[in-house]
């Protein structure tokens, strides 16, 4: 179970170049917006914002900003009614991509996802065209602060963990999209640090990019669907050397 984490390698990249944009809290900001509409503005009775808060807090986000969101969503403040639309497509050399948006302008968005395959070597797809070769898991990382391995190993099964990777300075849990939540709050209570807890789409095959060109494509084609305000997630299959 020890090895390089592809899906974490994804998370990383993702995490570096919305930090170096100031785009994570507008995204977990529109998340929030459409979950607080959606289920109410009572972590309580709302388990998905829940959820959300503890994402915003694992990304810094301070609690005043937390709490604004979700009191503007919650009255007549915010006018935008943001809809999920999951684009699918190639990126060079067959790179399978999935691209997550939460978008008030369908148009807008579409056209800005098409511009971006289109001018770094790849194509938009249908819906379906990727998505199979992917599945749903819930994956939580863990701060590794000379943690006991065999403890946390005992400790994540028994919450219904499938996996369990270790690197240099996090642990990785694997588990199925419904036992994300348990998993997250038993381990909280036990004590340990969750840096992240998310459902996300992992490939079950990987794509190699060898050539110099085909790698400058992709890695211009991330970066732009993820400094978009409307994309949420970017999953892909392209397996990225290691930094």
């Amino acid at each position: 179970m020890s090895g390089h984490s592809k899906w974490n390698n994804i998370k990383r990249k993702k995490e570096a170049t919305d930090a170096a944009k100031g785009k994570i809290f507008t995204k977990i900001g529109r998340e929030i917006t459409v979950c607080v509409k959606e289920g109410g503005p009572d972590p309580a009775s709302n388990a998905k914002l829940r959820d959300l808060i503890a994402k915003a807090k694992s990304n810094n986000v301070p609690n005043d900003n937390i709490e604004r969101v979700i009191k503007k969503a919650a009255g007549e403040g915010d006018k935008n009614n943001y809809e999920n639309i999951v684009y699918e497509g190639y990126g060079p050399n067959g790179v399978a991509v999935i691209v997550d948006c939460l978008t008030d302008n369908k148009n807008r968005t579409a056209g800005d996802v098409r511009h971006y395959f289109d001018k770094f070597g790849g194509n938009l797809g249908t819906s379906g065209c990727v998505s199979f070769m992917f599945s749903e898991k819930g994956i939580l990382v863990l701060e590794n602060t000379d943690l006991d391995e065999d403890q946390v190993m005992e400790d994540c099964f028994e919450l219904d963990a499938d996996d369990f990777t270790v690197e240099d300075d996090v642990i990785e849990v694997a588990c199925a999209p419904s036992a994300l939540r348990g998993l997250r709050e038993g381990l909280t209570e036990k004590g340990y640090h969750v840096l992240s807890a998310e459902v996300m789409q992992i490939p079950s095959t990987y794509t190699m990019l060898e050539d110099e060109e085909s790698i400058k494509k992709m890695n211009l084609l991330l970066e732009h669907l993820e400094e978009n305000d409307d994309v949420q997630n970017v999953y892909h299959n392209w397996n990225m050397p290691e930094a």
